[in-house]
């Protein structure tokens, strides 16, 4: 007879539960790095979002895993979502039975905190019959040892880009902090017209993270900071997740540079996949990833709509309604940008 799957919620701030659920998702083939229960705990912390790691158990064992995190805003609605500010989360499991009871608990704390809708961001879909969003597609590479196997695998046109940021002099360096990456961070995202997230996001996440979390940054042959990149390993990966890069970053190859940089020394730290994150179909940096030679790969985020909500959110810049705002917003002063962003960054998860 079937060992019956009881699903409970695991402690966020008890460091015994914590270690029994990053074992898990260590181990997990589905999970990722979202699912560590940190990010949840920096959600929790510095977004003031109520979190809830739910846990599948059978016979005593932990069997499956999914933390949620509940968003409640004026601005763009009542959602539950796995998991915010992340680009993989969902249903990580041993088999279909633990995932299902998953479902059903996280569909029930979702209807039970009165939220619209319950959003599963996931790598591969599980349910053909939910409504989805198919705007995202992420880029995954392996990585060989030998830096002249990566460098030829980059195409050639690219390849010669990377070649120009090493002769112009370029050089990384591994920062201790947030601060210059910061700077280059807010900068680009404020020329692009979007909100930037608080640097106290960042500082935390390199906290919570330790060795784990890392900031790169590009120098010029003057010291000059170029660009700059805070990644994230798992396993045997390393996610280059947040960038920024300066004005001048593109005529010196800067941007290309970063990249290859971090290749190498992701090796040397036993990487040997290259996550280059989520990108939008049809934009800038979808096309910049294709001609490093990374195929797309559609990323399944799912949901289940309720109270009368008809439609997927469209929380992103291509939402037609955004465009007046996002023009406006490139011509306020950064100072001012920096301090109004992080609410209603808060609010889009």
């Amino acid at each position: 007879m079937d060992v019956p799957i009881q699903v409970r919620p695991l402690a966020l701030h008890e460091p015994a539960q914590c270690r029994v659920w990053d074992a898990y998702v260590r181990a997990c083939p589905q999970a990722s790095f979202f699912h560590l229960s940190g990010w949840a705990r920096v959600v929790e912390q510095v977004w003031g979002h109520r979190c809830r790691l739910l846990g599948a158990w059978r016979d005593g064992h932990l069997v499956g895993v999914l933390p949620l995190a509940e968003i409640d805003s004026l601005l763009f609605g009542h959602s539950v979502c796995s998991m915010p500010f992340a680009v993989y989360g969902g249903v990580a499991a041993d088999d279909e039975q633990a995932g299902q009871a998953l479902d059903q608990a996280a569909l029930a704390w979702t209807q039970d905190r009165g939220a619209d809708s319950l959003e599963l961001r996931q790598l591969q879909a599980r349910h053909i019959d939910w409504p989805r969003q198919d705007l995202y597609v992420t880029f995954r590479k392996s990585l060989s040892v030998d830096d002249e196997t990566n460098m030829l695998a980059i195409p050639r046109k690219q390849r010669a880009m990377v070649r120009k940021g090493l002769g112009n002099g370029l050089r990384a360096q591994r920062d201790d902090d947030a601060a210059r990456f910061f700077a280059l961070f807010s900068d680009n995202v404020h020329r692009h017209g979007t909100p930037a997230m608080p640097r106290r996001w960042f500082e935390a996440l390199l906290k919570e993270f330790g060795p784990d979390a890392e900031v790169l940054t590009v120098e010029g042959p003057d010291g000059t900071p170029l660009s700059s990149v805070l990644s994230f390993y798992f396993r045997d990966e390393v996610l280059p997740y947040y960038a920024g890069d300066a004005l001048a970053a593109r005529e010196l190859a800067a941007n290309d540079f970063k990249y290859w940089a971090l290749m190498q020394h992701a090796v040397r730290r036993g990487a040997r996949l290259f996550d280059y994150g989520r990108s939008k179909q049809g934009t800038g940096p979808y096309s910049f990833k294709k001609n490093w030679g990374f195929e797309p790969q559609p990323l399944s985020y799912e949901f289940q709509l309720l109270r009368g909500q008809q439609d997927v959110p469209q929380q992103n810049p291509n939402n037609p309604k955004y465009q007046a705002l996002i023009k406006t917003w490139r011509r306020l002063p950064r100072a001012l940008v920096n301090r109004l962003g992080p609410p209603i960054v808060r609010n889009l998860g």
